[in-house]
C-alpha cells in the first residue's frame, strides 16, 4: 500500500532541501503532484487573492496548467490575424510591463527554435504574434507555431520570470527589493519543462535551471519533476546533488516516491550511452555479437535503477524464457567456434525489437513498484 499525492507532497513542503529533483515516467501524476504542492502551499482563495494583489504569493509553478494562460485566436473569420492571446495575470504583467522582459524573452525563444521566427507582443503585453524572416529582406507575419515553439515560448516568459525573482529575493533586505511581491514566495515547482528540445537545447536549459538555482542565495526551494532522464542527469550533475527521487504509482492508484542516492542517478547517462550506441549500430547496420552484451547490460541497470530483482523481469511476459536465453547464450560467447562477429537477420531484429520493447513509454506505464 503506497501514499497518496497529498501525503507526498506534504513530505516535499516539509523537507528543508533546497533542491528536490524527481523523476517519473510519463503517466505517473507529475503535473497532479505539482498542484497537489500549490494547494497545500497556497490554498485556491490565497492564490486568488495574490491575482488580485491583496496578498503575496507563496509558490510559482511551471506545468500543464501554466500553458492554460495562454491560448490562440485563430482569427477563423478571417484567417490572417492569428496571435497567441495571454489571459490577464500578474506574473506576465509584473515580468512584460514592469521588469521590461520582452527582448529577453523573445532571445531565449529564438536561441531554442529559429533566429527567423519572431515573437511580438502587442502595446497591452496581452497577444503576441509571430512573424518569420524570409530572404530579400521578406516576412511572412501572423503565422501559427508549432505546439512545442508554443510550449518553448511559454517557457522562456516563466524562465524570465524565475530569474528576476532570484534576483529580487537575493536582496537580503526587504525594503530595499523592486518589488515586495515575492516576499513571501517559498518554492518554485518546475514539471517537465519543453520535452519538445533535441538533445543539446535541453541540455542547455537544464544547465540554464541550474544556475538560477546555484545563483539563489535566499530561502527559496525548488521541486522539479521530469520523464526525461536527460534532463535529470544533467541537473542532477550541476547541482553535485547527493540524492534524488523516482515517483512511481501503484495499480491501486497510490503513490511511492524512492529516493535514490549517488551511483543509482549518475547511471541515466551510461543508459543513455548505451541506448545510443546501440540505435547507431541497428541505424547503420553494423550490429555485431557484443550489441547483445551492450543490450544486456542496459537492461541490468535499468532494471537495478528501476528496483527489479532481475534483468530478466524486464524482458517480454509471453517470451521471457525465450528471450532471456538468446542474449545470454550470444552476450557469453566468446569462443571462435562458438559465434562469428556478423549475427544473422534474425538477431539483429531481436536487438532492435528488445531495445524498442525497454524504451515503449507504454511499458514503463505498466511499471509495478
Amino acid at each position: 500500500m503506497g501514499k497518496t499525492l497529498i501525503e507526498i507532497a506534504k513530505e516535499l513542503k516539509n523537507s528543508q532541501k533546497k533542491v528536490q529533483l524527481i523523476y517519473a515516467f510519463n503517466g505517473v501524476g507529475k503535473t497532479q503532484l505539482s498542484r497537489a504542492v500549490k494547494e497545500l502551499v497556497s490554498p485556491k482563495h490565497e492564490e486568488e487573492e495574490a491575482q488580485d494583489g491583496d496578498t503575496d504569493i507563496k509558490v510559482l509553478y511551471y506545468n500543464a496548467f501554466t500553458e492554460d494562460l495562454f491560448y490562440w485566436d485563430n482569427d477563423l473569420e478571417k484567417d490572417t490575424d492569428r496571435k497567441l492571446v495571454i489571459r490577464p495575470n500578474a506574473f506576465t504583467d509584473w515580468i512584460l510591463q514592469d521588469e521590461g522582459q520582452e527582448s529577453n524573452i523573445i532571445t531565449g525563444f529564438q536561441h531554442y527554435t529559429n533566429d527567423k521566427l519572431t515573437p511580438r507582443f502587442n502595446e497591452g503585453y496581452n497577444e503576441v504574434s509571430f512573424s518569420i524572416e524570409g530572404g530579400n529582406e521578406e516576412r511572412i507575419d501572423n503565422i501559427k507555431i508549432s505546439r512545442g515553439e508554443e510550449s518553448c515560448f511559454i517557457w522562456c516568459v516563466f524562465y524570465s520570470l524565475l530569474k528576476e525573482v532570484v534576483e529580487v529575493l537575493n536582496v537580503p533586505e526587504s525594503e530595499d527589493r523592486p518589488t515586495s511581491k515575492f516576499d513571501d514566495l517559498e518554492y518554485i515547482f518546475i514539471d517537465d519543462p519543453v520535452s519538445s528540445l533535441d538533445e543539446n537545447h535541453l541540455i542547455e536549459l537544464a544547465v540554464d535551471i541550474a544556475e538560477a538555482i546555484k545563483n539563489s542565495n535566499s530561502d527559496l526551494k525548488f521541486i522539479i519533476t521530469t520523464h526525461n532522464p536527460l534532463f535529470y542527469n544533467v541537473i542532477y550533475n550541476e547541482l553535485n546533488a547527493k540524492a534524488g527521487y523516482m515517483l512511481s504509482k501503484y495499480e491501486d492508484g497510490t503513490f511511492k516516491l524512492e529516493k535514490k542516492k549517488g551511483d543509482s542517478n549518475k547511471s541515466f547517462s551510461y543508459h543513455l550511452f548505451l541506448k545510443q550506441t546501440i540505435e547507431e549500430a541497428l541505424d547503420s547496420g553494423t550490429v555485431q555479437k557484443y550489441h547483445f552484451t551492450l543490450l544486456r547490460n542496459l537492461y541490468e541497470k535499468t532494471a537495478n535503477f528501476l528496483g527489479y530483482p532481475q534483468w530478466s523481469d524486464l524482458l517480454p511476459d509471453d517470451r521471457q524464457i525465450y528471450y532471456n536465453r538468446i542474449i545470454q547464450f550470444t552476450s557469453h560467447s566468446t569462443l571462435s567456434n562458438e559465434a562469428v562477429a556478423e549475427p544473422t537477420e534474425a538477431e539483429k531484429k531481436t536487438v532492435r525489437f528488445l531495445l524498442d520493447h525497454l524504451i515503449d513509454n507504454r511499458y514503463w506505464k505498466e511499471r509495478k513498484p
